[in-house]
C-alpha cells in the first residue's frame, strides 16, 4: 500500500539531485510483481522525458524521482492508489495493479538553469582572455550528463575553430568560452534550452539533452590584432637598428600559443637568412624584424591573418597564432661598405699603407655576435699579404688601406665584400658580416702599380749586353734570373715585395719573350718606360 524505493546504485559524485519542477530524462523497465513486463523505454530506443512534480507523471513516479542523481538506479514499487488505481489502463495495466519500475536517471535540468563553468586548470600567466568576436581554437570532449561521449575533437585530431559570441556556436558554448585563457581547461555544462533544445541535432544529440564539454583552449586572437612584441633583451650597445631592405641572419624557435614547437633554426644548426620588409617572409615577421639590433632577443606574436591564414602550412594548423622567439645574429644592407673604427694611431704616422705594399699584421676575426672565427695570435705568427693583390677578401683590402705601423683598428666587412652568400664551409657562415680587430706590425713599401721590378739608380745603357753574359745575342731564363738576383742582392734593383722570386722573374721574362720561344733577343728586349713611349708614339 505504500510507495517503495530501493536505491540499487548511487554514484560517488552527486552534485545535484532531482527536485520538483526539474526536467528529467530517464530510462525504465516497467513490470508487474510477477515479472511480466508491460513497458520499456529501452525498447523504444529513447529516454522518457518529463517535468517532475507537475502532474505529468503518475503520483508514485513523481515522488520516486525526487532526490535522484544522474546515473543513479532505483527500483520503485508503486501501489495502485499512486499509479492507475481501480481503472488501470485498458489493454495494458489491469485495475488495482502494483507496478514495478527499474529506473536509471540520464539527465536533469531546470528551466532556471544557467551555463555552469568549472575551471580545473588555469596557467599562472594569463595575459589575455576570450572576449566577444575573438577567434578561438580549442579541443573538446562532448558528453551527456551521464558521461556518454557523443563527440570529440581529439578523435578527429583537429581543433574546433570558431568565432565566439557572434552566433557561430550554440548559445551555451558562446557563454562558456568567455574569459578563458590559452592553456586553460574547464568543464562547461549547458542546459538544453541553451544547446540543441527539444529537437536535438538530428544526429547524436537527442532532444532536451544537457551537454557537458571538457574544453582546453589552444589559441586566441581577434581579427583586429596586430603583431605583439614581448620579452625584449636589447644589448647595451646598439649602434644600428634594422630597416626595410636590410638582410638579417637570425635564430628562432617557432611555437603555437599553447607552446607546441613547430620549427626551430637551432635544430638545423643554421640561421634563417632573409631580407626584411620586402615580402620574403610572412607579413607579421616582416614587421616584427624591423628595428632590431644585432644581438637582440625578442618574442614576436603573429596573428594568423599576418601569418599562414586559415589554411596553415605544413605542421602549422589553419588560423593559428604563431610565437617566434628570435635572436638576431647579424644584419647588413647591400649598399653597406666597409666600416673602419681606429682605436689607436701612433703620433708619428707619416707612411700610410697603399696598394702594392707588403704588410704584416695580427688580427682577431669574429662574427657580429662576438663568435670568434680565427686569430693570428693563437697561431703565433702574423698574416702577411701584398695589399690590393687579391690575397684577401675585397673588404679586407679596403680596410687595410691608409694604415701606419702600430695602428690598431676594427674593420667591419659586409658579406658582399667578404665571403658572400656561400661563406667558407665549416668556418664562415654564408651572408655573414665579419669583424676584424687589426694591428699593423710591419710595412714594406711596394712598387708603382704595374711594376714588378724597379731600379734604385741609373739604368745601364748596355743593359741587354750585361744580361747576355755569354754574348750570344740571346738571353735565357737562367741568365735573366741570375742577373735580377744579383741586382737585388747588391741593392741596385728592387722586386715587388711579398711575391715569390721565381714567379716574378718568370713573369718578367715571359713579358720580354714576345715570340714565346724561350729566348729574349735584343730586338724583343724593352724597358717598361720604353714600351709606354712606343705605344704613345703609335697613338
Amino acid at each position: 500500500t505504500e510507495l517503495g524505493v530501493e536505491r540499487r546504485f548511487v554514484p560517488e559524485s552527486c552534485p545535484r539531485a532531482v527536485r520538483p519542477g526539474d526536467f528529467v530524462r530517464y530510462h525504465y523497465l516497467g513490470s508487474f510483481p510477477d515479472g511480466t513486463r508491460f513497458d520499456s523505454s529501452y525498447d523504444r530506443g529513447s529516454t522518457f522525458n518529463v517535468f517532475v512534480g507537475k502532474g505529468q507523471l503518475i503520483a508514485g513516479m513523481d515522488q520516486a524521482l525526487v532526490g535522484m542523481c544522474v546515473n543513479e538506479r532505483r527500483f520503485v514499487k508503486i501501489p495502485p492508489r499512486l499509479a492507475y488505481g481501480s481503472e488501470g489502463v485498458p489493454g495494458v495495466i489491469p485495475p488495482n495493479s502494483v507496478l514495478h519500475f527499474d529506473v536509471l536517471l540520464i539527465d536533469l535540468w531546470n528551466s532556471e538553469d544557467e551555463v555552469q563553468v568549472q575551471t580545473y586548470f588555469k596557467p599562472e600567466k594569463c595575459p589575455r582572455t576570450v572576449q566577444v568576436s575573438d577567434f578561438v581554437r580549442y579541443h573538446y570532449n562532448g558528453t551527456f550528463l551521464d558521461g556518454t561521449l557523443f563527440d570529440s575533437s581529439h578523435n578527429r585530431m583537429r581543433t574546433y575553430d570558431t568565432y565566439v559570441g557572434i552566433g557561430w556556436l550554440i548559445p551555451g558554448m558562446d557563454q562558456g568560452l568567455l574569459g578563458m585563457c590559452v592553456g586553460e581547461k574547464r568543464i562547461i555544462t549547458i542546459p538544453p534550452f541553451l544547446a540543441y533544445g527539444e529537437d536535438g541535432d538530428g544526429k547524436e544529440i537527442p532532444g532536451q539533452a544537457s551537454l557537458v564539454f571538457d574544453v582546453v583552449l589552444l589559441d586566441l586572437h581577434n581579427p583586429k590584432d596586430g603583431i605583439a612584441i614581448e620579452n625584449q633583451v636589447v644589448p647595451e650597445s646598439c649602434e644600428r637598428r634594422s630597416q626595410t631592405g636590410d638582410f638579417l641572419r637570425y635564430h628562432y624557435n617557432g611555437t603555437l600559443l599553447d607552446g607546441t614547437l613547430f620549427d626551430s633554426s637551432y635544430s638545423r644548426n643554421h640561421t634563417y637568412d632573409t631580407y626584411v620588409g620586402k615580402g620574403y617572409v610572412i607579413a607579421g615577421m616582416d614587421e616584427g624584424l624591423l628595428g632590431v639590433c644585432t644581438g637582440e632577443k625578442r618574442r614576436i606574436i603573429i596573428p594568423p591573418h599576418l601569418g599562414y591564414g586559415e589554411e596553415g602550412r605544413g605542421n602549422i594548423p589553419g588560423s593559428a597564432v604563431l610565437v617566434f622567439d628570435i635572436h638576431v645574429v647579424d644584419f647588413h644592407n647591400p649598399s653597406d661598405s666597409v666600416s673602419i673604427t681606429v682605436h689607436y694611431k701612433p703620433s708619428n704616422c707619416t707612411v700610410l699603407s697603399k696598394k702594392g705594399d707588403y704588410l704584416k699584421y695580427h688580427y682577431n676575426a669574429s662574427l657580429l655576435d662576438g663568435t670568434l672565427l680565427d686569430s693570428t695570435h693563437s697561431l703565433g705568427k702574423t698574416y702577411n699579404i701584398v695589399l690590393g693583390s687579391g690575397q684577401v677578401v675585397l673588404g679586407m683590402d679596403m680596410g687595410l688601406q691608409d694604415m701606419c705601423v702600430g695602428e690598431r683598428r676594427t674593420v667591419v666587412i659586409p658579406p658582399h665584400l667578404g665571403y658572400g652568400e656561400d661563406g667558407v664551409e665549416g668556418e664562415v657562415p654564408g651572408s655573414a658580416v665579419l669583424v676584424f680587430d687589426i694591428e699593423l706590425l710591419e710595412l714594406v713599401s711596394g712598387l708603382p702599380e704595374g711594376y714588378m721590378f724597379v731600379w734604385n739608380g741609373e739604368v745601364s745603357p748596355n743593359l741587354f749586353e750585361e744580361i747576355d753574359q755569354n754574348h750570344d745575342g740571346e738571353v735565357l731564363l737562367e741568365e735573366f734570373s741570375e742577373y735580377i738576383q744579383t741586382q737585388v742582392d747588391t741593392g741596385k734593383g728592387k722586386l715587388a715585395p711579398g711575391f715569390d722570386f721565381e714567379k716574378i722573374v718568370k713573369n718578367m721574362f715571359t713579358n720580354q719573350d714576345r715570340d714565346g720561344n724561350g729566348k729574349v733577343t735584343a730586338e724583343e728586349f724593352k724597358l717598361k718606360d720604353q714600351e709606354a713611349k712606343e705605344e704613345h708614339d703609335e697613338l
